[in-house]
């Protein structure tokens, strides 16, 4: 007992109701977005290219509204825009079910994308404010963790559902925001400090005092980080638009195939992210993400090439180790760098590289997957992982040893 009462004291309630407010809504997402894809390819009669199209259009959304989100969540405050945020995508998900035309589709998931790019940077935003830094990797572990729970089991079940109606697991998916949205309003406060609010207030107003504005030059080792991340989402959103029709190609039971892979990824980070990513604390951001970043390389190669499935299991398996390496190490970089009033400005910022990457990634990858096969896409995309690993190396080591500080920015504009 005292062992779970410890366990449960160690973060703050805003943080467990996170943490189940997400393992809900990545279950229900999870029994949907693997399947999106082929979902979209036999509605609109088997046509890849405008089926990556579709796709594309959401991250296209959140990653334009994004950049507006982060400045409003810094403004407005975290819960506000989370609370938005849910309510958007729940609709959606509702509006799916009964969608036929290629119109319907395209206006849901842009407004669906709109609804994505309200959270995240508020929600990260929200957890730098209540965790000290010295904890912050391993919340944000925590957080993946969560994750991964719904990620585990969502495919297994979400397949079963695809085959029978699609159509409930785009209800459950919406029930699951509702009541996610439910519990923010009533357990998590406001964590935007009363200062900061103060100074928003008064920017509001025209008065002197107010939050700085913006300026991307002095925010350059940000953007250069964020560039060195589209390979990393690169692979993430070839993994959800072309390794199923990939697998499709070499294998009868690539449902099976690819959900199989997907439960892998959630059952190892469930039962390993914490530990790995305190076992990570002990080295250099850098080192740690130099090594993720080879690791997911090792992955790309092996899903381009891997024509029999122990092959794929490994590839899962140094994806898995690589992600569990990487996503908590590199949102405490970007914490670190943010300064408290730019905060939730910083995580839309950094969050664009899976914008970026959603919107054109699915086009470029259905062109070459059809042109020249996965083989040699997935090569392309594990080579440029290997000199985002280098570049990493090199912007991390600068970035966290000279701190930006928003008050000097704001003298020398």
């Amino acid at each position: 007992m005292n062992v779970v009462q410890k366990l449960i004291g160690r973060y703050d309630t805003a943080i467990w109701i996170r943490v189940i407010g997400t393992i809900l809504t990545t279950f229900a997402g999870f029994m949907i977005r693997p399947f999106l894809a082929l979902y979209l390819f036999d509605k609109l009669e088997g046509n890849l290219l405008l089926t990556a199209v579709i796709v594309g259009l959401q991250p296209l959304t959140s990653m334009i509204a994004g950049i507006f989100s982060g400045s409003l969540a810094d403004r407005y405050g975290r819960k506000p825009m989370m609370v938005a945020s849910l309510v958007i995508q729940s609709v959606t998900m509702f509006g799916y079910i009964f969608a036929e035309s290629l119109l319907e589709f395209s206006v849901l998931t842009i407004i669906n994308g709109l609804g994505q790019s309200l959270f995240w940077p508020a929600a990260s935003a929200q957890i730098t404010d209540l965790v000290p830094e010295e904890k912050r990797s391993e919340v944000f572990a925590v957080m993946h963790t969560a994750l991964n729970v719904g990620a585990a089991l969502g495919p297994l079940i979400g397949v079963m559902i695809y085959k029978v109606n699609p159509g409930i697991a785009f209800g459950l998916c919406a029930i699951a925001e509702l009541i996610y949205m439910i519990l923010l309003i009533w357990k998590v406060p406001e964590t935007l400090p009363k200062e900061l609010r103060e100074r928003a207030r008064k920017a509001s107003k025209g008065e002197k005092g107010g939050l700085p504005k913006l300026k991307l030059r002095h925010a350059s080792m940000l953007i250069w980080i964020t560039i060195a991340m589209v390979p990393c989402s690169l692979l993430y959103s070839q993994v959800e638009s072309i390794l199923p029709q990939h697998l499709k190609v070499n294998f009868d039971d690539y449902l099976d195939a690819f959900a199989t892979l997907l439960a892998i990824n959630g059952t190892m980070v469930v039962a390993t992210q914490i530990l790995i990513a305190k076992f990570a604390d002990r080295f250099p951001i850098r080192n740690v993400i130099f090594v993720a970043f080879l690791f997911l390389a090792a992955t790309a190669f092996g899903y381009g090439w891997g024509t029999a499935f122990w092959v794929l299991i490994l590839a899962e398996i140094s994806f898995t180790i690589g992600e569990m390496l990487n996503g908590p190490q590199i949102q405490k970089a970007v914490s670190i760098i943010a300064p408290p009033e730019l905060r939730g400005r910083y995580f839309a910022i950094f969050g664009a590289h899976w914008g970026v990457t959603g919107t054109v990634a699915p086009i470029i990858g259905a062109l070459t997957f059809q042109a020249y096969g996965g083989g040699v896409w997935f090569s392309v995309v594990g080579v440029l992982l290997i000199i985002a690993a280098f570049a990493h190396y090199f912007l991390l080591g600068r970035a966290l040893g000279k701190k930006p500080s928003v008050q000097t920015a704001a003298q020398t504009s």
